[in-house]
């Protein structure tokens, strides 16, 4: 019998304690690379509901993975980030990790869970700190990196806009008195 793909049958042949190992050093991978990493609850959302989160956070290059507490916390143990233990967090965790910027899990997370009751946002850790529920909801709140460098684009020009103006109304001004003192030449 001919199997699609060699990784299909890989995964037949591993052991349990193989396939656990894997799950672990993949989780340890990630945390040791993210910039922030977000524990959330997702009991109660239906199918479509994750494959809708799940779209979200791919367009950004969010990972999100479910996995068992156990394993959760022997990967963060093994990537050194002991500051937060998943089995003392409630329901069935999720984890999304973010590693271009900080902001925007906990930001994609927040709006969809305003629209999703279901998903709570329970803990998480930026730049390896430990932040509470109510510190990455005012995280998430923050404007992002593109509305703040337009905000302080707009600072910085607006001064220059308002000097160019002046001197445009002087030169208007002299180019009017000019051409009167001609007509009554």
């Amino acid at each position: 019998m001919v199997y699609g793909h060699r990784p299909f049958f890989n995964d037949i042949i591993m052991t349990s304690k193989e396939k656990k190992q894997k799950i672990i050093n993949d989780l340890a991978d990630k945390l040791a690379r993210q910039k922030a990493v977000i524990f959330s609850d997702y009991t109660g959302l239906k199918v479509n509901q994750v494959q809708k989160l799940r779209r979200q956070l791919r367009e950004k290059q969010i990972d999100y993975q479910v996995s068992k507490k156990t394993l959760i916390d022997l990967a963060l143990k093994k990537a050194g980030l002991d500051k937060i233990r998943a089995k003392e967090l409630p329901g069935q965790l999720v984890l999304v990790f973010g590693y271009q910027d900080e902001i925007s899990p906990a930001k994609i997370l927040y709006n969809f869970s305003k629209e999703n009751e279901a998903l709570k946002i329970l803990a998480g850790l930026v730049n390896g700190e430990y932040l509470t529920e109510e510190a990455i909801i005012s995280l998430a709140k923050l404007p992002s990196r593109e509305e703040l460098l337009a905000k302080l684009i707009g600072s910085i020009s607006a001064p220059l806009f308002g000097l160019i103006n002046a001197f445009q109304g002087n030169l208007r001004k002299l180019t009017n008195l000019l051409r009167n003192l001609k007509l009554e030449t």
